[in-house]
């Protein structure tokens, strides 16, 4: 059974008929409510330049399973 889901929300309009790839592999500008400025502090604080590498910033990946334990509660 294929899903689908509805990425409205979370890109902006210009992005949002792009393919999986292509979305990874745009600027995290591409994201709703990341400015081109918010892309560059996280180019220079992390060398993040492309939604797929802030997908996999192990800093980010951190952060997320600590709130995950912390809402599980984890002690």
């Amino acid at each position: 059974m294929a899903v689908e889901i509805n990425l409205d929300a979370l890109l902006d309009k210009e992005f949002q008929s792009k393919s999986y790839a292509e979305i990874l592999d745009a600027p995290v500008s591409a994201l709703k409510g990341v400015s081109d400025g918010d892309g560059e502090l996280l180019k220079q604080a992390f060398n993040i330049t492309t939604v797929g590498d802030l997908g996999k910033n192990k800093f980010f990946h951190w952060a997320q399973l600590l709130q995950q334990l912390s809402a599980a509660g984890a002690k």
